[in-house]
């Protein structure tokens, strides 16, 4: 069994005035500053994960991208609409708190996709 499938709810989604950044406070865990750019490209929709692993996509030009709002899905996941209007990803608790674990290693894995894929995080 997948340890992360007994995730409870964070504690505390905090948007920054600003909209560029989502504190996640889960129990136990110091707070952790995600950005919306960070969000949106590594959003569990589809159109970014594809239907499997070979189909995910590398989303380039999202360093000016927010959040225009959070909604809540169910007592498990919460719905990020961002400011270009992407809104399909579902981020359920276990995979926010991925995010939050494996912060660094994911979001120089995308820096890395970019480099080799010749593609710019915008201005």
């Amino acid at each position: 069994m997948n340890p992360s499938s007994n995730v409870k709810p964070p504690k505390e989604l905090r948007i920054s005035k600003d909209r560029m950044t989502m504190t996640v406070l889960f129990a136990a865990m110091e707070p952790a500053a995600l950005s919306a750019e960070m969000l949106r490209v590594l959003s569990p929709s589809a159109e970014v994960q594809g239907h499997s692993p070979d189909q995910r996509v590398t989303v380039p030009g999202k360093k000016s991208v927010s959040i225009a709002r959070v909604d809540p899905v169910g007592n498990y996941a919460v719905r990020v609409v961002f400011s270009d209007g992407h809104q399909s990803g579902i981020f359920t608790w276990p995979y926010l708190h991925e995010l939050v674990i494996e912060k660094d290693k994911k979001w120089q894995g995308y820096l890395d996709e970019l480099q080799e894929k010749g593609l710019s995080r915008g201005d």
